[in-house]
């Protein structure tokens, strides 16, 4: 083969094939986060960025395109490991939430690693008369349909959270989306919305200041800055368990090496102590994992909550 022919493949061969884990990253990393600038995935997102950007002598950029967009963006990205996702625990059973979004939450996306999870907080305006959850489900049973609950938008924590404990307890609430977490717990403060599943880290001050009520908490256990608050369980709803995580994702089909390469390093940027304490600050719990063992939990929660979700008849409307 003429010597001018073997230089030019080499060339196109290193242009069409992906860089190494051991080159990786060359240039420009983006963080899309499909939620508002202010929500817990935004502030986790800037956290790793920057230390990510340290890490890798590149500088890695957040950007919010909060909704299905956002997420549908990542799906049609470069397999390159140049576009990451850091999402909620909606995401498995997005295309279950909204049947129109053009993306399979688990054939489009390949897992790189959880990064934490956190209680919910099952919050109601401070007028609303319940003290409890056997009287919020009381109530809500008196007026079927009349209640909203609201969510930090469609495919959020939040909303997943509200939708189980409806179909759990038996109770007709109407789903108010908003964009982001600051919207939904005003929403809550101005009794436009009867209950939101505020993450701890948003509730805290605000139940201390007396500006909303909490009832209890989501979790199969008791959430470290909420010690006193009983879990729905102990509340007398022991069906009733949802742990909710924040992860990191890639579009599918990006490069073995890649994905193990940025989990490595995610998990390295968690251990720092500046960033458990910030992490700590925000009533998280840091959990990691390989890129597999995440794909598995995506896999499981997409069939266990999707037919949850598909019983309650969400996303037919």
């Amino acid at each position: 083969m003429n010597f001018r022919v073997v230089c030019a493949a080499a060339a196109l061969a290193a242009i069409v094939h992906p860089a190494s884990a051991q080159q990786y990253p060359s240039q420009p990393v983006r963080i899309v986060v499909p939620f508002s600038a202010g929500s817990n995935t935004d502030a986790q997102a800037r956290i790793l960025a920057d230390k990510l950007s340290q890490m890798w002598k590149q500088q890695v950029i957040v950007e919010n395109r909060p909704g299905i967009a956002g997420t549908a963006s990542v799906a049609k990205s470069p397999a390159d490991g140049y576009t990451l996702m850091l999402t909620s625990s909606g995401h498995p059973v997005a295309n279950v939430i909204s049947p129109t979004a053009p993306f399979d939450p688990v054939k489009d996306f390949a897992g790189v690693t959880q990064v934490s999870a956190v209680s919910a907080s099952f919050v109601v305006p401070v007028e609303l008369p319940a003290n409890n959850l056997k009287e919020f489900i009381a109530l809500a049973q008196q007026s079927p349909g009349k209640m909203n609950f609201g969510s930090a938008g469609t495919a959020s924590t939040s909303y997943l959270a509200g939708e189980i404990f409806k179909q759990i307890a038996n109770v007709n609430l109407v789903h108010v989306p908003y964009k982001g977490a600051p919207e939904a717990l005003n929403s809550i403060m101005r009794n436009d919305t009867q209950v939101y599943f505020a993450s701890t880290t948003f509730s805290p001050d605000l139940i201390t200041a007396k500006k909303i009520k909490v009832l209890a908490v989501s979790s199969a256990k008791r959430a470290p800055r909420l010690p006193e608050v009983p879990t729905a369980a102990e509340a007398g709803v022991p069906e009733y368990v949802y742990d909710s995580w924040f992860g990191v994702m890639a579009p599918a089909g990006t490069p073995a090496a890649i994905l193990n390469k940025v989990s490595a390093d995610i998990a390295s940027a968690l251990k720092l102590p500046d960033v458990v304490k910030a992490v700590d600050t925000q009533g998280l719990v840091v959990v990691t994992q390989t890129p597999a063992a995440f794909d598995k939990l995506i896999a499981s929660e997409a069939s266990r909550y999707g037919k949850i979700l598909r019983e309650a008849g969400v996303g037919k409307n």
